[in-house]
């Protein structure tokens, strides 16, 4: 792991864009396009965030996520949400075990399977809210509690939810308050036809895809902590605040059609988040500071799922991400 001092940091930031280059072509022998999906969790990792994957199964969300461990040298875990799944299932729980020396008996703390790396939530809007609130409260305190007594969690710390955009029976949607505690929403689309080829190639051949690792656990806690002392001038920062709060009808949003199409806009967490996406994108793109460009190319994930359309929107078709562009293009530079 570098050592912290400031000609090292410039020096970090400066090999963040190869090692950014060295992870995607690791990546690309197992999963097969989806460039953008791929930018944008790592983006999160190294932000330090969580993300929500939107999806119809078979999209190789596990195999992303599980390739991503392997080369970032993480520990991986995958948990499937299910309607009788409880919060120990997830947490761990408490058994009795007896000392072989006294005779006693006494409690153990079991870790479960939040105590990992990299967390696949699969499905969870498959679970009740009291379960899905096991999880949340690790992503957000990385911390679980059983029995009064904390526990910490492994750092990097990263949780992929993800949710099946079809089947909606027999689900518990995440509230608006706990989708806000994910720093992206990322909509995984069907691959080009020329994509599922190679897919169709590749996964139906007998070639054995070796992995290799591109960078240690310890150096990812270094580049996390990096990327928050990134330089942002205010003109973006002011740029980012000024999108979000034109998001919310009820407050200074000087465009009409945002009270007609939205009824509940993004809250401070989104200007937060929105602000260190684009300084992750600006050191992985070899940038010394963040600039409008990036402010932008992480809006949509960002403020996606932070924001609640009318039902006049929805009568007229109209999506947040057209919401958006609409935004971005009347605030202007």
């Amino acid at each position: 792991m570098p050592k912290k001092s400031k000609d090292t940091e410039v020096e970090a930031v400066e090999n963040l864009p190869i090692i950014f280059k060295k992870i995607k072509k690791e990546i690309s022998k197992t999963i097969v396009g989806q460039e953008d999906i791929i930018d944008q969790l790592l983006i999160s990792l190294f932000a330090k965030g969580h993300c929500l994957l939107i999806g119809v199964p078979g999209l190789a969300k596990t195999l992303l996520v599980k390739t991503l461990g392997e080369i970032l040298d993480l520990k991986f875990s995958r948990i499937q949400f299910t309607p009788d799944l409880m919060p120990s299932d997830i947490t761990g729980t408490e058994i009795i075990e007896e000392d072989v020396s006294t005779g006693k008996k006494v409690f153990k703390y079991v870790k479960g399977p939040i105590f990992a790396n990299i967390i696949l939530a699969d499905e969870i809007n498959r679970t009740p809210p009291k379960t899905q609130s096991a999880l949340l409260e690790a992503m957000q305190e990385y911390n679980v509690t059983a029995a009064g007594q904390p526990y910490e969690m492994s750092l990097p710390f990263f949780v992929l939810a993800t949710q099946n955009p079809i089947e909606q029976e027999g689900t518990y949607p995440l509230p608006e308050a706990q989708l806000d505690r994910f720093m992206f929403n990322l909509w995984l689309d069907y691959p080009s036809t020329k994509h599922e080829k190679e897919i169709v190639k590749q996964t139906t051949g007998a070639e054995q895809i070796k992995l290799e690792k591109v960078i240690k656990h310890k150096e990812i806690l270094f580049y996390q902590e990096l990327m928050r002392k990134i330089p942002v001038a205010d003109n973006v920062v002011d740029y980012a605040v000024n999108l979000v709060s034109a998001t919310r009808p009820d407050g200074e949003s000087k465009f009409p059609y945002i009270k007609e199409w939205i009824r509940w806009g993004a809250g401070p967490r989104a200007s937060q988040y929105l602000v260190l996406a684009a300084k992750v994108r600006a050191g992985f793109l070899g940038k010394v500071t963040p600039d409008l460009s990036d402010v932008k190319a992480m809006a949509l994930p960002v403020i996606r799922h932070r924001i609640v359309t009318s039902y006049n929107a929805e009568a007229e078709n109209i999506h947040v991400g057209d919401i958006l562009d609409k935004l971005i293009s009347d605030i202007g530079d």
